[in-house]
């Protein structure tokens, strides 16, 4: 086999999947006017409320230079605060302000939506988001 075609590449369908998937996010969360990754953020925040930016850093696996914009662009919406932690202040906490409280209530036709416009079931839905799940956690294990 020549490990070299693209054809052949594993990390490539991974890629184009990543991208298709966030283009179908694209327009159902126009409709609540933000972006897929500060999606990502609210949806941490909806169920945590208050989370600093290294942890949200290490769920979402972004660094803080990725983080920093997207948490200050959220902030500039007003659906977040930061603030420095009162114990450490070196810490910058996240928590969501009420209008971030809202959102959750305009967000829950989201995941409906998204798979919808994939025409997935699901069961099919389920077993990607697995069968994902036992790749990132083998490469965390092997990164340790």
């Amino acid at each position: 086999m020549d490990y070299l075609k693209l054809e052949n590449q594993a990390c490539f369908p991974v890629y184009a999947l990543s991208r298709v998937l966030t283009a179908h996010y694209k327009p159902i969360l126009d409709g609540i006017d933000v972006t897929y990754p500060q999606y990502l953020v609210m949806m941490l925040l909806w169920e945590h409320r208050e989370l600093s930016v290294k942890e949200i850093g290490e769920k979402l696996l972004l660094d803080s230079g990725t983080l920093t914009p997207l948490l200050k662009k959220l902030e500039s919406k007003k659906l977040v605060n930061r603030s420095r932690s009162r114990e450490d202040e070196r810490v910058v906490m996240i928590s969501l302000t009420q209008n971030g409280a809202d959102l959750k209530e305009k967000a829950a036709n989201v995941p409906e939506s998204f798979k919808c416009s994939l025409g997935l079931t699901i069961e099919e839905m389920g077993a990607l988001r697995d069968s994902i799940n036992i790749i990132l956690e083998r490469t965390k294990q092997n990164n340790k």
